[in-house]
């Protein structure tokens, strides 16, 4: 399909980027692929404008709190000023790392870079349902995720896989196989609830590589579990060198051989398991799973079936080099139909407000509960699977009267002077239907002209 340059420029800032920022779409316009393929390298993601520390300092900083709170319990005060203090701070780091991320969405001039990053953090999702991963979140996505988004899925698979933040989201980190060292050394006196832990070696092949429906059995989840086992993380009694880091711990490693969908492992150590990711990594069902997800996050809730044989051709004809599947995605024809199909998140509906008007968060604290109220936690998906990406979740008649109300108060204090057609014309383009227009041009106050841009089916969709 050819599509009107002003057409393709729309498209290409709003439905593969995060939405227009005034003078995006004219520089979009004369070649609207080489504006994307240009924002594609191999050193990643952009990195959020702030130096956090690392996930080794987070976890220290944490270990220092449990301490404490340890403490304060043997003098008879659990509930002490420090340690509610010390908690209160971990919490802020979070949000720290939230605010900054949310700038960098509505600032940045490579969007679909930006989108692409957002994506794979939410395929490899780390949640803030407790403390520890809470403060690890925004490390675990600046180590692991934003350098390796562009380069082999091998690499990126197994650099979360290992990263302290997963190893604790899914509680790999004290997993050990019944047979090893450990187990034998314990002689039962290790909580029953200890032990060999699945959750990781499940979620790699259920969400992360193969999929559900790769046909592989729960003796290859059990096989691919005792493969990991010794995956863990350094604590504060090892040697600096070690501490909050990635360990391999050889004592709690399952010794043996290992069978997982057909193929034979020998005993590797360390090995075993990042050969198996390797061959997850190369399987063609990983290929069409992460295929399918792709472009149902950039073109529809039921993308063609076209789009995703060429996503998962270009995954496994370049071995799984993600930039090639993103040139792929980029030079579809599927890709640009002109049918605004995906429903914005509520993440992806702010920052496009804060890109149309040349505005910024500039407070956590006001941003967070509005994300709350619609639904989407900052850093908490509900599970590993991440946030859905199905429009019904998303468009429910409450979750769009928030959405309402937000853009009435948003409008108000960022609209100034400006005139809100001009705006519109900057955020929507072509995409900018007469009707919409026209009800702008009428509205009452620049205000009010604003707020119906912002909740138009046109700025709602990409």
């Amino acid at each position: 399909m050819s599509l009107a340059p002003d057409h393709a420029s729309a498209i290409a800032v709003n439905r593969l980027g995060l939405g227009a920022r005034p003078g995006d779409l004219r520089e979009a316009q004369s070649d609207p692929r080489g504006y994307l393929l240009e924002q594609i390298r191999t050193s990643g993601a952009d990195q959020p404008q702030i130096n956090p520390p690392t996930s080794q300092q987070r976890l220290s900083e944490l270990t220092e709190y449990r301490q404490e709170k340890r403490d304060a319990k043997a003098d008879g005060d659990p509930k002490s000023d420090p340690v509610k203090m010390a908690a209160r701070m971990l919490r802020q780091d979070t949000g720290a790392d939230f605010l900054a991320r949310l700038n960098l969405g509505a600032t940045t001039p490579a969007g679909f870079r930006e989108r692409w990053a957002i994506f794979w953090a939410n395929h490899f999702t780390v949640s803030a349902n407790k403390l520890a991963t809470a403060t690890l979140v925004g490390p675990f996505e600046q180590e692991a995720i934003r350098p390796r988004v562009f380069g082999r899925f091998e690499d990126l698979l197994i650099a979360s896989s290992s990263h302290p933040a997963m190893l604790l989201y899914l509680d790999q980190a004290q997993s050990f196989g019944p047979s090893s060292i450990l187990a034998s050394r314990a002689l039962g006196k290790l909580s029953g609830s200890r032990g060999l832990n699945e959750n990781l070696a499940r979620e790699i092949m259920e969400l992360h590589s193969v999929g559900v429906d790769a046909g592989y059995s729960q003796t290859d989840v059990t096989e691919f579990a005792k493969a990991m086992t010794g995956w863990s993380i350094g604590g504060p009694r090892e040697s600096p060198d070690r501490q909050g880091r990635f360990v391999f711990r050889p004592f709690g490693h399952e010794p043996g051989l290992r069978a997982v969908m057909g193929r034979r492992y020998g005993m590797g150590g360390f090995d075993q398991a990042k050969t198996i990711m390797g061959d997850l990594a190369a399987n063609p069902h990983t290929a069409r799973h992460l295929a399918r997800k792709i472009a149902v996050h950039f073109v529809s809730d039921a993308p063609p079936p076209s789009l995703v044989d060429k996503l998962a051709r270009a995954y496994q004809d370049s071995e799984g080099q993600l930039g090639e599947v993103a040139r792929t995605l980029v030079g579809a024809p599927e890709t640009w139909d002109t049918t605004g199909e995906k429903f914005k998140t509520p993440y992806e509906f702010l920052v496009s407000s804060w890109r149309a008007t040349s505005t910024r968060p500039s407070d956590i604290a006001s941003v967070a509960p509005l994300l709350n109220s619609m639904g989407q936690k900052p850093f908490s998906a509900p599970s590993p699977k991440g946030w859905p990406e199905d429009a019904a979740v998303w468009c429910a008649p409450d979750a769009v009267v928030k959405r309402m109300t937000w853009s009435e108060g948003f409008a108000a204090t960022a609209i100034g002077d400006r005139d809100p057609t001009i705006l519109a014309n900057e955020a929507l383009g072509a995409r900018l239907t007469p009707k919409v227009r026209l009800a702008i041009a009428r509205a009452e106050t620049r205000a009010e002209g604003l707020s119906i841009l912002l909740m138009s089916p046109e700025f709602q969709r990409r």
